[in-house]
């Protein structure tokens, strides 16, 4: 009973407390059908070398990213992080510290974070970014309910390019703020008519690019129309490599730019903890969520490094946060401003070259597949791929063969009639070797 102390006579007095009458109604607001109907069928005692035993046969059943070729993207990417990034950020001084309340002792946490900032809003060619937002998804809700406290108007409108865990999760946030979502339908090749969707009663547009078909999109006539209408742009990104190379969002209008910074200092990790990025333009900085450091001098004009915004709601009123977020991952910043660091302005713009010219050699190699279709016209290192049969049927035979193929985008929109789709991503970490191996087993997979 070491970490369930509570008894039932406990348990009782807490839900009286709160007049519930059991303990399911607290889980009233998750969807019936995310709920489990019986407990998971685990070993209810064990001794700690039987968990581990246990555990360590279960995990040698994955088939993990670095042990075969691996092309999956859809919002989280394998990188080469150098080994210097995790040495640096495991230093004590980094790996214990928590939140710089008292600036006096967390100069070091602060000035990182101050650095970090400064190269989040030179990545996305924007006045200020913050430090920082939980992860790339909820970032995204944040800006929306930002866009709604600037332009004073509750309605947001999502391109059909926009990955389907960003905007369910702005939908989620919409529902329970009581505000208005106009989701457009999947658009594989880019070519939705967001404009004629703007109108004076929308308070921003959210567009991706690279959206999560891989396709790159031109984003200064829906800002120009945005502009007219008074209301804001929002440009989303899961590829944070990609600003290495593509024009900024900042240049094309962007009022808003938030994405994953994950690609960048961070691994997979088996999805998290990731890293938010968030930025915007100075006019709009009171409405920013988050935290935000910022240089000023001492008394004896030292330089030095203070918290010059943080309305969160753990420091004012609840009512009167911008954000209600409170983790801001902040090892993962420094994982993430570290690594930047090493690579410099001409580094990034190399590795993503290297990723681009890797994706296009890849489409290249696949589009002559009898039962393949390359669909994208333009791209970074991701596009999509479209097969003949169910594409979950023909990544999980490819898996089989030792590739980890990609997603199928019947895995993110299932209801969308899109089975025989496959997002592939293909980074600078992928080799020639990995790509005969992928056309290989993508052959054997259809003639099947």
């Amino acid at each position: 009973m070491r970490y369930l102390p509570l008894t039932d006579e406990d348990r009782e007095l807490m839900l009286d407390r709160i007049e519930v009458a059991h303990v399911d109604e607290l889980f009233a607001d998750v969807p019936a059908d995310k709920l489990l109907k019986a407990p998971l069928d685990l070993p209810r005692h064990k001794g700690e070398l039987e968990v581990e035993r246990m555990l360590s046969r279960i995990a040698a059943k994955n088939m993990t990213a670095s042990t075969v070729p691996f092309f999956v993207g859809a919002g989280a990417y394998k990188h080469h992080v150098p080994a210097s990034v995790d040495h640096l950020i495991q230093r004590s001084e980094f790996l214990t510290s928590y939140t710089p309340y008292q600036p006096e002792i967390a100069q070091g946490t602060l000035h990182y974070l101050f650095e970090f900032q400064t190269q989040v809003a030179m990545l996305t060619g924007m006045d200020v970014a913050n430090a920082s937002m939980y992860d790339g998804s909820t970032g995204c809700a944040e800006a929306v309910l930002m866009a709604h406290r600037i332009t004073r108007r509750n309605k947001a409108v999502l391109s059909g390019g926009l990955h389907p865990h960003y905007a369910e999760v702005v939908r989620t946030s919409s529902h329970l703020a009581g505000d208005h979502v106009v989701t457009m339908s999947p658009d594989i090749s880019a070519t939705e008519d967001l404009l004629a969707q703007i109108d004076d009663s929308v308070s921003c547009v959210v567009v991706q690019t690279p959206d999560v078909f891989g396709n790159l999109r031109d984003l200064t006539a829906i800002a120009d129309k945005c502009h007219k209408h008074k209301a804001l742009l929002i440009a989303v990104f899961t590829e944070a490599m990609s600003l290495g190379l593509v024009t900024p969002p900042g240049e094309m209008g962007a009022d808003i730019v938030v994405g994953e910074g994950q690609s960048i200092g961070n691994s997979l990790n088996f999805g998290g903890p990731y890293v938010g990025l968030f930025a915007t333009r100075q006019a709009y900085v009171r409405q920013m969520p988050g935290r935000l450091c910022g240089e000023t001098v001492d008394a004896d004009g030292r330089t030095g490094y203070v918290l010059t915004l943080s309305t969160r709601e753990q420091h004012i009123r609840r009512e009167k946060a911008t954000s209600n977020i409170c983790t801001n991952s902040g090892l993962c910043c420094l994982a993430f401003s570290i690594h930047l660091t090493l690579l410099g302005n001409k580094g990034l713009t190399q590795v993503a070259r290297i990723n681009h010219a890797n994706a296009v050699l890849l489409a290249d190699m696949l589009a002559p597949i009898a039962g393949v279709d390359v669909l994208n016209e333009t791209f970074f290192n991701e596009f999509t791929i479209r097969v003949r049969g169910k594409a979950a049927d023909v990544v999980e035979a490819m898996a089989q063969r030792g590739v980890l193929a990609g997603v199928p985008m019947s895995r993110l929109l299932p209801d969308a009639g899109l089975d025989d789709l496959i997002i592939v991503a293909n980074s600078e970490v992928n080799t020639d070797d990995d790509r005969r191996a992928f056309v290989d087993a993508l052959r054997q997979s259809l003639s099947n």
